[in-house]
């Protein structure tokens, strides 16, 4: 069974950072892909950073610069690293995973399908 738990999120001042953990259990982890989301107040889920194997990042134009997707395989755990955060970047952040088939959910790179998703976990910016 696939489970994919986020932690990391938490309450902090605009400027500051918070890195994010992802980890993945029950998942072949050779050239998967793995991506964060999150979902603000009132609007719908976007993506944020991908992941495919262990060095072809990509980023939206709106994070890139200030977070960084890692994953250490050892550790089945991708990371979120988050830094200059706004009040914008409030809301729930999410983790998924999937075979990085052809989907619907669009990086600059190419647009995938996660098939397993986290439960969530709140950032909240406050200026």
């Amino acid at each position: 069974q696939v489970e994919l738990v986020e932690s990391g999120g938490g309450s902090v001042q605009a400027g500051g950072s918070l890195k994010l953990s992802c980890i993945v259990t029950g998942f072949t982890y050779s050239d998967n892909c793995v991506a964060f989301f999150r979902e603000a107040p009132g609007k719908g889920r976007e993506g944020l950073a991908h992941i495919r194997g262990n060095y072809d990042a990509t980023y939206q134009d709106f994070v890139r610069g200030r977070f960084t997707i890692s994953r250490d395989d050892d550790k089945n755990t991708v990371y979120l690293e988050m830094n200059t955060l706004k009040p914008d970047d409030t809301g729930v952040y999410y983790c998924a995973a999937g075979w990085c088939s052809s989907g619907s959910w669009c990086f600059p790179r190419g647009c995938y399908k996660y098939d397993y998703w986290g439960q969530g976990t709140q950032v909240t910016v406050s200026s």
